[in-house]
């Protein structure tokens, strides 16, 4: 496959995850927005890594990867919160958890 191929799928994922995270108000869907949004990004970075023949996207990558595991357990800390607090997921609610 070429690489404008990996571009416009990580390109898609990515808009895919940026309209879940504006148009969206549930906190999982959110998340899981967020991490589509890694994906694409993580995607585009190994396919320029391969186009260029150096290793920096896929280094790139795996700092992402942690990145984005380390973000989905605070999001789930802040919901398991945010729902003991609220009884619910949504985005707005959150405003209340302020101290």
């Amino acid at each position: 496959m070429s690489t404008a191929a990996f571009v416009i799928l990580g390109f898609l994922l990515f808009c895919l995850g940026l309209f879940g995270v504006l148009a969206r108000r549930n906190f999982i869907v959110v998340l899981l927005s967020i991490e589509l949004i890694f994906a694409g990004a993580g995607i585009n970075f190994i396919a320029f890594s391969s186009l260029w023949k150096n290793l920096t996207g896929q280094v790139f990558t795996i700092f992402l990867i942690g990145v984005a595991a380390g973000e989905a357990a605070i999001g789930l800390g802040l919901l398991i919160a945010l729902y003991r607090l609220k009884h619910t997921a949504n985005v707005d609610e959150a405003r209340e958890l302020k101290g």
